[in-house]
């Protein structure tokens, strides 16, 4: 089967995020199918870009073609990145002919954060005869609402709501990342039997052989549980929508000596965060930097709660399907869910807790699972390495995937 997926911000385990699209297509690849990602030579998400001198270029990523789309840097989220969209989208419309003649897909994907690319996919699927199916990552333009406070009046957002609209009901199949999406979908003109969730998922092939992680924070770490602390830790970026404010001020609340705080990553919110523990005399939250994404799993090792956060949202109704959870649930951490999310794992399967995102409540949860019998926390720990090993195996997933293309 030939398969081509279209996302403007793929990447790979070397240039960084987003991982999907390349764990998806190297499982793929395994069971025979020829896959091409058409990407953006540049995006934010990664922390390294192609060096792409042409305006259209090929490379060979692990027996992946990539096909690299010259659409230019940009700076936030304003209207150079908008820009670069309609760039690629333009430019995909542009050597779609080529790229055709090139792949002659079975399949089409369309898996940008954004709905745009349905438009020169829908050209493509004509030409070539090739099944369509658009995956959801997010809700745009609701994203663009809910988080980005812009007016559903704005051009750019009834754009993108043209664009989702068009992609439900010309889409022969749709995949959400989110599970409880489907009604929302629905109602903007998807036939009901066209929903599929795919959520995330481990990539199991990175835990067997996991980077080692930086010497001063391994023997920071080795210190803190010597000392048989209870770590509360987090992984990932440290921006406003991470919510982590509520829990180092959770962090200040806490008297209990035992337990200590984890943060691990970077972000705008950083400074302000270390500042804040600084000036409160917080003294038992700990800040590293990021790690790379192969040494989690030797992160988590020292983990005994790994925790969740964002600020409350309406879009948490449609679910969430963030990476770090499935991490954690693999690793045997019991995850704390500090906002309310529909369908979330951590409630279904008894892997951890859910809590109000405010810091007295975070407290009150971390302390609840600290004083957990030793019998009820090893319950949790098999309830969350289970259900990741039964369902949530990117091996699985990707076999999933493949049988609604047929």
């Amino acid at each position: 089967m030939n398969i081509l997926l279209i996302n403007h911000y793929a990447g790979s385990p070397e240039m960084g995020m987003e991982f999907r699209p390349y764990y998806f297509a190297r499982e793929w690849v395994k069971m025979g199918c020829h896959v091409h990602i058409i990407a953006g030579d540049f995006s934010h998400l990664r922390k390294e870009n192609p060096k792409v001198e042409e305006d259209m270029q090929y490379e060979d990523v692990d027996g992946i073609q990539y096909c690299w789309l010259k659409t230019g840097r940009y700076e936030g989220n304003g209207m150079s990145r908008a820009m670069t969209m309609f760039r690629f989208c333009y430019k995909l419309r542009k050597y779609s002919e080529k790229i055709l003649k090139k792949i002659k897909p079975d399949v089409i994907i369309t898996s940008s954060t954004y709905p745009l690319d349905t438009f020169p996919a829908q050209y493509m699927r004509k030409k070539c005869h090739a099944r369509l199916i658009h995956e959801v990552h997010d809700m745009w333009p609701a994203t663009l609402i809910e988080l980005g406070g812009m007016s559903k009046y704005h051009p750019f957002v009834q754009l993108i709501q043209i664009g989702e609209n068009s992609a439900y009901k010309n889409s022969d199949r749709v995949v959400s990342l989110l599970p409880c999406a489907k009604d929302y979908m629905v109602r903007h003109g998807m036939k009901a039997e066209k929903f599929f969730c795919i959520e995330n998922g481990v990539v199991e092939e990175d835990w067997k052989n996991p980077m080692p992680l930086p010497t001063e924070m391994e023997r920071e770490l080795e210190n803190l549980k010597r000392s048989k602390k209870f770590i509360v830790g987090y992984f990932g970026g440290h921006a406003l929508s991470n919510a982590l404010s509520n829990l180092v001020k959770a962090a200040e609340r806490i008297q209990n000596k035992d337990i200590h705080f984890v943060l691990v990553g970077n972000g705008v919110e950083k400074e302000r965060l270390k500042n804040y523990v600084k000036k409160h005399r917080v003294q038992n939250v700990t800040f590293f930097p990021p790690v790379q994404k192969g040494s989690i799993p030797n992160l988590l090792k020292y983990f005994d709660i790994s925790y969740c956060g964002a600020k409350e949202s309406l879009l948490y109704q449609y679910g969430i399907s963030l990476n770090k959870i499935y991490d954690s649930l693999y690793a045997g951490v019991p995850v704390l869910l500090a906002f309310r999310a529909n369908g979330n794992l951590i409630e279904k399967y008894n892997c951890g807790v859910v809590s109000k995102g405010e810091p007295l409540e975070i407290a009150k949860k971390i302390e609840m699972l600290l004083q957990m019998t030793q019998e009820e926390k090893m319950k949790m720990s098999a309830n969350a390495r289970k259900v990741i090993k039964e369902k949530y195996l990117i091996s699985k997933l990707a076999h999933d995937f493949i049988n609604i293309m047929d």
